[in-house]
């Protein structure tokens, strides 16, 4: 029989989402382990983001694998070990070429070549998928910026925000023109915000306007 070691990582905010929650995990892993016959000698739990490798959970569990306390390691999906084709490559190289990793979800059994070969095109898939998420999410924001939709995020200066719309600020946009006049006059940053703060122009903290907040208004 198989030794292995289940590896659980839960989410203080979305534990309970997409069927994920510590319950969940571990009764999968148990059904799984029955199934095909695997010991499970020890259960980690984890409460950490799969941003990075270095998680104190997941090292141990890698750790009790190169000492031989285990053959296996079993997650219920490839996110809850890592969200990164990368960090991926590194584990299989570093980890799994002697050890095993399971996952209950994705079937995937690294014993073989084939389970292998599964697992990099679903990491390879996973990665695909959140990076055309990304971009998609990107274009969203970029096209609702060039319509003057507000899209999340710091209201510009010079601008305000009137129902969910982006509209000229006259007063902030005032003193854009004024900034902009006296950097074509040949006036430095600097000494246009110590005109600004000799004229009593306040920025929307109520504090004078510096060189770097200048900089931002002239074009």
């Amino acid at each position: 029989m198989t030794k292995a070691i289940a590896y659980i990582r839960v989410s203080t905010t979305k534990q309970a989402e997409q069927g994920h929650s510590l319950e969940a995990q571990k009764a999968k892993i148990e059904a799984y382990a029955e199934l095909y016959d695997l010991s499970v000698v020890k259960t980690v739990v984890e409460a950490e983001s799969a941003k990075s490798l270095n998680r104190e959970g997941l090292q141990e569990a890698l750790a009790d694998l190169k000492a031989g306390k285990a053959e296996a390691l079993i997650v219920v999906k490839l996110d809850r070990l890592t969200r990164s084709v990368a960090d991926l490559g590194v584990l299989v190289e570093k980890h799994f070429n002697k050890s095993a990793l399971l996952s209950v979800s994705e079937q995937i059994d690294t014993r073989s070549a084939g389970g292998r070969l599964v697992l990099n095109v679903l990491a390879s898939v996973s990665q695909w998928e959140r990076e055309a998420i990304g971009e998609r999410t990107k274009a969203v924001k970029q096209n609702m910026k060039a319509n003057g939709l507000y899209n999340g995020g710091h209201v510009p200066y010079g601008k305000m925000l009137v129902q969910g719309v982006l509209v000229n600020n006259e007063s902030e946009q005032a003193i854009i023109r004024e900034a902009n006049k006296l950097r074509e006059q040949g006036c430095s940053l600097r000494t246009i915000a110590t005109l600004f703060s000799q004229k009593g122009y306040k920025t929307r903290k109520d504090t004078n306007f510096s060189h770097t907040l200048v900089s931002r208004m002239v074009a």
